[in-house]
């Protein structure tokens, strides 16, 4: 099973700490050799977004910033077993960043990607 873990945290003051930098690199090659990390990245804040919305059979887009009480800020996609390992995964980087970034919030959400298994008709 696929899950996107999409990272969102307020914009800090400062730049990550080296070593949080390392352990998440660590982390990431970690989860990679276990087979268990498909994708990760960083996105761009919200100022160069847009946002495409159907409401009333009409189409229209919003240019980015948005107001929102958290960016967007990463995400990466996982090949799991269960929405428990997904949520190990995350819970292990959200760690890292407690650990090693003294005053770091934010919040990680797991969210099942849907696969053809989800589509199949009832046996």
């Amino acid at each position: 099973m696929r899950y996107m873990v999409l990272l969102r945290a307020a914009q800090p003051d400062t730049p990550p700490p080296a070593d949080l930098m390392e352990a998440i690199a660590k982390l990431g090659q970690e989860a990679t050799v276990a087979g268990a990390l498909l994708d990760t990245a960083g996105l761009a804040p919200s100022a160069s977004a847009a946002r495409v919305r159907m409401a009333e059979g009409r189409l229209s887009v919003t240019d980015g910033p948005f107001t929102e009480s958290k960016e967007l800020i990463s995400y990466a996609l996982y090949d799991v077993r269960s929405k428990e390992e997904a949520v190990e995964w995350a819970a292990r980087f959200m760690r890292l960043h407690r650990d090693l970034w003294e005053g770091w919030e934010g919040e990680a959400e797991v969210v099942k990607v849907l696969g053809p298994e989800d589509f199949a008709p009832p046996a």
